[in-house]
């Protein structure tokens, strides 16, 4: 059995969510709060007092069918200027988020080179959707539980080319709280013009130089915000400050 709860303990600077020992940033933005398209921007850094490098260039994306809503992450929530995330509401986390694993259908013994753990997809691989069950937002293999209680679930193996490669994200973790959202990837898209349920998608190939580029040593974080909150939280936060944003 794999939990989501395998993340670091972040070191944070003042009133910012991004760690002070984080060194790599995937940034997500879009233009408004229901927007479902958008581009992904990766950014570096040598030191926590260094400044944010991009370090390629920026990914069309496709997020939930409604947008983006608060997620559970590292950062504080303001309900005044953006809704929280329930569970069903297809909508993106917006937020601070750990990256700790990849996963995908190729064996782990053809992934060793990775810089960041990796998962390998068997058909045994849930990830539990039910907030009534007791591993809800955790992602399992249904052969070592005792007794299945879940209703509903994302069967990973059987999602074609979804969850052949991808991330978690460490969505509502820490605690797990019921109802506020779960199994949130990146991952593949099968076209352009389709919108998730709440998981960030992206062409295959900029999926897999993703994966080869997160380092888990860096400390990566995921952030997605509309271009509005980024514009508010960008002083506050020490985000990346030299951005050609086009919509």
């Amino acid at each position: 059995m794999l939990l989501f709860s395998a993340f670091y303990i972040p070191q944070t600077i003042g009133d910012s969510p991004i760690p002070g020992n984080t060194r790599q940033i995937i940034l997500v933005l879009t233009d408004s709060i229901s927007s479902t398209k958008g581009y992904l921007y990766r950014f570096e850094r040598e030191s926590r007092n260094a400044d944010w490098k991009q370090s390629a260039e920026k990914i069309p994306i496709v997020l939930g069918r409604n947008g983006m809503a608060w997620g559970r992450g590292l950062h504080e929530i303001d309900s005044s200027i953006l809704d929280v995330k329930t569970e069903g509401d297809g909508k993106s986390p917006a937020g601070v988020f750990t990256l700790t694993y990849a996963f995908g259908y190729a064996p782990a013994s053809e992934m060793k080179g990775l810089k960041i753990p990796y998962m390998e997809i068997t058909a045994m691989r849930e990830c539990i959707d039910d907030v009534e069950s007791e591993f809800y937002n955790q992602l399992i293999n249904n052969n070592e539980v005792e007794a299945i209680d879940w209703q509903s679930s994302e069967k990973m193996y059987f999602a074609d080319i979804y969850y052949e490669q991808g991330v978690l994200v460490d969505q509502n973790i820490n605690p797990i709280e019921k109802g506020a959202g779960s199994c949130i990837f990146l991952h593949n898209w099968a076209a352009p013009d389709e919108t998730s349920a709440g998981c960030t998608e992206m062409e295959p190939v900029k999926m897999k130089e993703i994966i080869n580029w997160l380092d888990y040593s860096a400390h990566p974080i995921l952030i997605q915000l509309t271009q509005q909150l980024y514009e508010i939280y960008k002083q506050t936060w020490g985000l990346p400050k030299d951005i050609n944003i086009i919509y």
